[in-house]
């Protein structure tokens, strides 16, 4: 069995039709979803890009151990794993932290390819000619990568899939088995999808570019309430541009997959790290804050057709460290000791029911940064904690009947913020959260 993973950062849930948005064009995933497995209830692990990548990577939750740091030589990774099983491995990526500053996502892969140019990375020195307006809101370094950019192709998540292509049109029938690993930075900041996408969703727009639409260094990002609402309106409209030329793009790859009569024999995971904030909670952009813009994300898993599985709905809860274990069990390769993920190959399958009572997603829980957030949630209710030195704070949402996460019940429900505090205090006793930092966790 062939396998194929796809990761699009900062990708919404609700932005797509299939998750039951009805104004972003996304008729490509959409029709990939109708013959696959949505997950309705997926959440992130570790936060943000980089220990994400380490969760999908290594099965873990690494939060409790890492934080912004390369995947350390020692871990037991995906690729490697499936590489000793058999596997040909393929990376192609042009998320920039995945390669540069000698993260190490590259190790275990036969070949890897990196399209370069995505956010700050070094790449191009040639200075920009765009207004200092811009240059202001979308970055230098960023104008300088794209200066050459002239069509629709010769954006990042078109490059990217277009590699893709290419690598499956040379190796699909020329290997026994492969793992073919695909991440997209894109709909990730800067917001800048070609000036067509963005017309789609506010073609009006008049008023020059908005601050907000991408991360500048050194300089700090608005709250929602410091922009107009039609800026905010239009930093949604740039954002839905990205997520549908996203979609488009990755239309064309899963068009060649299907061309290549790969489908029989290939299964297909399409995901993301993380949303991203436009407007909600007063803030922009992503935040370690994480309701359910952020920490809730898109899962769709399509199995060969070999397996004969009907496509569906499932409600259960699962995490981005149950990935890899889920592959390894489809791949019929030995789940690792090290993992702490859980398959839902049987759930995918529709012979389980069981998925996790309840999720924990958090930034690192370790190094100097402060506050930390956690986030616990079930299949009904959110718990939003906050630590800054002793303190902890926290906020209590009914997801049922408050799906955006407004009215705050932590005074109204202390029996049930306590129930799931006790829960996760006891999931991450399992997982090996040394006891000091567990501590601190149970002050309220």
């Amino acid at each position: 069995m062939n396998i194929i993973q796809i990761v699009s950062d900062t990708f919404r849930w609700d932005y797509l039709g299939c998750y039951g948005n009805s104004w972003i064009h996304t008729e490509h995933l959409d029709r990939f979803a109708k013959d696959s497995v949505i997950f309705d209830k997926a959440y992130i692990a570790s936060f943000p890009t980089i220990p994400h990548r380490h969760d999908l990577f290594t099965g873990r939750y690494t939060f409790i151990y890492s934080t912004w740091a390369p995947l350390p030589r020692d871990e037991v990774i995906i690729s490697q794993t499936l590489r000793q099983a058999g596997y040909v491995t393929m990376l192609i990526v042009d998320t920039p932290h995945m390669i540069r500053d000698a993260h190490y996502f590259d190790r275990g892969f036969d070949a890897w390819w990196w399209i370069r140019g995505q956010e700050h990375d070094r790449y191009m020195t040639n200075p920009p000619e765009d207004p200092e307006e811009r240059q202001k809101a979308l970055g230098r370094q960023y104008l300088q990568n794209v200066s050459l950019r002239r069509f629709e192709e010769d954006y990042f998540v078109a490059q990217t899939m277009t590699s893709a292509i290419k690598w499956l049109e040379m190796n699909y029938d020329q290997h026994e088995k492969f793992f073919l690993h695909i991440d997209t930075f894109d709909p990730h900041e800067p917001w800048d999808p070609p000036k067509w996408y963005a017309d789609m969703y506010d073609p009006e727009w008049k008023g020059g570019d908005v601050p907000g639409g991408a991360y500048i260094p050194g300089v700090p990002r608005p709250a929602a309430s410091d922009l107009r609402e039609e800026q905010l309106n239009h930093l949604r409209a740039l954002y839905a541009g990205e997520v549908t030329l996203v979609d488009r793009w990755i239309g064309r790859l899963l068009q060649k997959i299907e061309d290549l009569g790969l489908l029989e024999n290939t299964a297909i995971i399409f995901t993301s790290d993380h949303g991203t904030y436009l407007g909600e909670h007063n803030y922009v952009g992503k935040r370690p804050h994480l309701y359910e813009e952020v920490a809730h994300v898109p899962l769709i898993v399509r199995l060969p057709d070999s397996e004969g599985v009907a496509s569906g709905r499932r409600d259960e809860i699962v995490q981005s460290p149950d990935i890899m274990p889920t592959i390894l069990e489809l791949a019929e390769v030995k789940i690792p000791p090290t993992v702490q993920g859980r398959s839902f190959l049987s759930i995918l399958r529709g012979e389980s029911e069981e998925g996790r009572e309840i999720a924990v997603s958090s930034a690192s829980l370790v190094g100097p940064t402060l506050p930390k957030w956690i986030t616990v949630t079930s299949k009904r209710w959110a718990l939003l904690a906050s630590q800054t030195g002793s303190e902890v704070k926290s906020e209590l949402y009914d997801l049922s009947n408050d799906p955006k996460e407004i009215r705050n019940l932590i005074d109204e429900k202390t029996e049930v913020a306590d129930e799931l505090r006790t829960k996760m205090i006891e999931f991450l006793r399992t997982l090996g959260t040394n006891e000091e930092t567990l501590r601190k966790w149970m002050k309220d």
